[in-house]
């Protein structure tokens, strides 16, 4: 057998790079396994949800204008549904982002008069401006302002509060039980980190608070922001006390075979609900073919649960990597991880653009164009992406990114194999050494 560092070595690594990432290898074989139990099962359970919804090949052929009685559409959401153990889904390929998805459920569901709840902190900056205005409670300078649209939640007569995370991460729960109130209609809880330090949530963490909230008000909705996390943990949200979780499918639920779309699965109430909304009252869910996608989401359910175990390998033996090269990483390699994404803090926007540059260059598509930092929608600074993916946007796929703003973390995630991975772990810290003068 050819010596495998002669692979590598092809792509430029070296050999001191190469032995470093063979022992972060080592290091992270028990971490590793565990990873794999969890797949095992993720993936029988899925295989189960498909048998269940006695999906059909006939499901394949494409509706078009209206999408009445779309076969494949009712089929995916059945296997949507019993994959995430919830009542039901909606699944459309019509939704373009994430934030959209989280956007339309907001909208659904919260009416002037209600009050929504965000019990971890700041969200992601792409959906403030539809929260608009958000009561920061516990802070001396008590509310913050984004730029409101007459869209917004706020301005539309929604009341938003926030209560931070506790130092270490975890759900303040003193705060949560403080903060609920009769106008209190949402909780909203926001699993994976996000641009934060913070680590991610567990289910566990959510069990805590939707049983908390409960106690307190029974007819609380507990939505789950559930981007990048699906598949992670042995079960879902849903099935740890959230009413509702929603995400995109060009994160782990594609497993890069998803052009684009959207998911939301919880109570078959609520989902009616959501998809009044959606769509228009009366019309609902009966409308919205999946123009001939069934297939492609399918099989990207299908693989779900291989390709996140991948991506959550690949993150562990980064953060092993990085560790033994001395950098602070976040989570650390054994540590319990609730989504797919890998922070390395890197301290200098210079090494942040190194970073990238490495993961870009180890890319299957656009391997040759070097990521700059530049405005993105809903932003506020520059960020710069990394992103050489078959799907545009695709973070299952293996990319890096992070906001051109101290203190310079690097949030890295996704990786379809677990050999470019490795590879754009190794070129990353071999490019980051040359730019620190071969460290």
């Amino acid at each position: 057998m050819a010596d495998l560092f002669s692979s590598y070595q092809a792509h430029g690594i070296s050999r001191e790079v190469f032995d470093l990432s063979e022992e972060a290898l080592r290091l992270s074989r028990s971490a590793m396994q565990g990873i794999d139990r969890i797949r095992e099962k993720r993936q029988l359970d899925v295989l189960a949800a498909f048998h269940e919804a006695r999906v059909s090949e006939s499901g394949f052929m494409a509706k078009t204008g209206y999408g009445y009685d779309d076969l494949g559409r009712q089929q995916t959401e059945a296997v949507f549904a019993r994959a995430l153990g919830a009542q039901d889904a909606l699944v459309r390929i019509q939704f373009s982002s994430g934030t959209q998805v989280l956007a339309t459920c907001l909208k659904a569901l919260l009416s002037p008069g209600d009050g929504l709840l965000i019990v971890t902190g700041r969200p992601y900056d792409s959906l403030i401006p539809t929260l608009g205005r958000i009561q920061h409670t516990g802070s001396p300078s008590s509310e913050f302002t984004d730029l409101e649209s007459r869209q917004s939640l706020s301005a539309r007569g929604v009341s938003i509060s926030q209560v931070d995370l506790l130092a270490g991460g975890a759900p303040d729960l003193e705060g949560i039980r403080q903060a609920v109130g009769p106008q209190t209609r949402m909780v909203y809880i926001q699993k994976s980190r996000g641009y934060s330090d913070r680590p991610a949530l567990l289910n566990r963490d959510i069990q805590a608070i939707a049983s908390l909230v409960k106690e307190l008000k029974q007819d609380v909705i507990v939505f789950v922001d559930h981007c990048y996390s699906e598949f992670v943990e042995e079960f879902e949200p849903t099935q740890a006390g959230a009413d509702l979780i929603a995400g995109s499918l060009i994160k782990n639920p594609g497993s890069g075979l998803a052009p684009g779309g959207g998911y939301i699965a919880g109570r078959q109430d609520l989902i009616q609900e959501i998809s009044q909304g959606m769509t228009a009252i009366g019309v609902g869910r009966e409308v919205g073919p999946a123009f001939g996608m069934t297939r492609l989401l399918l099989q990207g359910l299908y693989l779900a649960p291989t390709v996140v175990a991948t991506a959550l390998k690949g993150a562990v033996l980064t953060a092993s990597l990085f560790s033994l090269a001395g950098f602070e990483v976040s989570p650390e390699p054994h540590e319990v991880r609730g989504d797919i994404v890998q922070l390395i803090r890197l301290g200098s926007p210079d090494l942040l653009q190194t970073f990238c540059g490495a993961i870009q260059a180890a890319s299957p598509i656009d391997s040759f164009v070097r990521p700059l930092a530049a405005p993105m929608p809903g932003y506020d600074c520059d960020i710069i992406m990394a992103s050489g993916s078959f799907i545009q946007g695709s973070t299952i796929e293996l990319s890096a990114d992070g906001p051109l703003r101290p203190p310079y973390h690097v949030f890295m995630q996704g990786g379809l194999t677990f050999e470019q991975i490795r590879l754009g772990a190794m070129m990353a810290l071999q490019e980051i050494g040359k730019a620190w003068g071969d460290r």
